[in-house]
């Protein structure tokens, strides 16, 4: 059974000011943490709802964007085990007018805090539990667009955005943050990477905001039969509203389901 908690998502419509992500992933006896979302709000939600976050195996951040690294810097690192991502993940990211809008922490003062995994491969946490690393982007209609600049003044194509499946009796779950790297590709990927064609659940962020990407997105997911589907961060109303028509169901913040 795989038990997943809503730490933190937007409100009913994405906002940028607003707009952060992280879920807590139970799979007796590991506990994942994934995401960090904005300020403390992980810490206000956790306690609003008696949540516990202690004894975390492993903190997984899909991309270094600061809504969803930002918690990093109030977060009790003594009760995480490991810290995986991306190599580039870590690096500094701007944005026009924005200034910085990557990770507060570097590689180097995480390791001072926890045991750092950075991997561009596919990363087993068991048997059961990957981080896909690095995914690639093979589809046209997505995964092609910058989001800022790096520090050495190149646009950033979000290259460290990354997911994690999990093999499950009734076919693959996909855990997304935000999908730069786009999700049909992630679906592609994490079946490949798991060596299984049915996917039972996607939950996460889908990088939605343009109606061709999100008509080709929705003819794909149509063709993929899921189960389960939570688009939950990172869409326009345009996406929700037809994610909605094949199934998909928008939760809340502390919500709790299993799969």
């Amino acid at each position: 059974m795989v038990k997943i908690t809503i730490l933190h998502k937007e409100l009913q419509k994405f906002d940028n000011d607003l707009s952060g992500v992280s879920f807590l992933i139970e799979i007796k006896p590991l506990r994942i943490l994934f995401d960090v979302s904005f300020k403390d709000e992980i810490l206000k939600n956790a306690k609003q709802g008696n949540i516990d976050l202690k004894n975390i195996d492993f903190l997984v951040i899909s991309h270094g964007h600061i809504d969803h690294t930002e918690g990093l810097k109030y977060i009790d690192f003594s009760e995480i085990k490991n810290l995986i991502c991306h190599p580039l993940c870590l690096e500094k990211k701007y944005y026009e007018g924005e200034g910085e809008i990557g990770s507060p922490l570097s590689a180097e003062e995480l390791r001072k805090r926890t045991n750092l995994i950075l991997s561009k491969e596919p990363y087993w946490i068991n048997k059961k539990i990957v981080f896909l690393g690095q995914i690639p982007r093979k589809l046209e209609f997505e995964g092609k667009q910058a989001v800022g600049y790096l520090e050495n003044k190149k646009e950033d194509f979000v290259i460290d955005d990354s997911a994690v499946a999990i093999k499950h009796n009734k076919g693959v779950i996909i855990i997304s943050g935000c999908s730069h790297s786009g999700i049909c590709n992630i679906v592609n990927y994490a079946k490949k990477v798991c060596n299984e064609e049915k996917v039972y659940s996607v939950i996460g962020g889908f990088h939605l905001f343009n109606k061709e990407q999100t008509d080709k997105t929705i003819d794909f997911f149509k063709k993929q039969n899921i189960e389960k589907l939570f688009p939950l961060h990172c869409l326009d109303e345009y996406a929700f509203s037809e994610f909605s028509k094949i199934g998909g169901i928008r939760l809340k913040t502390l919500d709790t389901f299993e799969l």
